[in-house]
């Protein structure tokens, strides 16, 4: 996916995060490429790296399109569900696909829908890649 970074931040208790922005909203997220970035457009892969729990950190959506928003530390994420038939889960984030680490179960009938995932910020990262 393609993304605008708009500033990057250090701070001592945690790692690299860049202000990110997409087509679908924009947030402070973590980096895990260079850290000595300009500016400008990266393409990258999205990872979470939280444990989702189906009504802690996982619910329906009122809204049926991706979206990021900042809530203080943490950033709401919203995609749409594809239950996979080992378990797991993958959410469509604006084209792309992000694997889920599911914990217990998330109902059946969530497969297809627009989900809201409830995540710190320093969890959810950014690889870039070179095309």
């Amino acid at each position: 996916m393609l993304v605008e970074v708009e500033k990057t931040a250090e701070f001592p208790w945690s790692s690299l995060m860049v202000q990110v922005r997409t087509s679908f909203g924009h947030t402070a997220v973590r980096w895990c490429g260079a850290p000595d970035i300009p500016s400008g457009h990266y393409h990258v892969e999205w990872t979470i790296d939280e444990e989702i729990v189906w009504g802690q950190n996982a619910r329906p959506a009122d809204e049926a399109s991706s979206g990021l928003e900042q809530e203080g530390h943490c950033v709401i994420v919203r995609g749409w569900l594809k239950l996979t038939v080992d378990g797991a889960a993958v959410l469509q984030l604006g084209g792309d696909q992000v694997l889920l680490d599911v914990v217990g179960s998330i109902p059946i009938a969530t497969d297809g829908s627009w989900v809201n995932l409830y995540l710190q910020r320093e969890n959810i990262a950014l690889h870039p890649y070179e095309l």
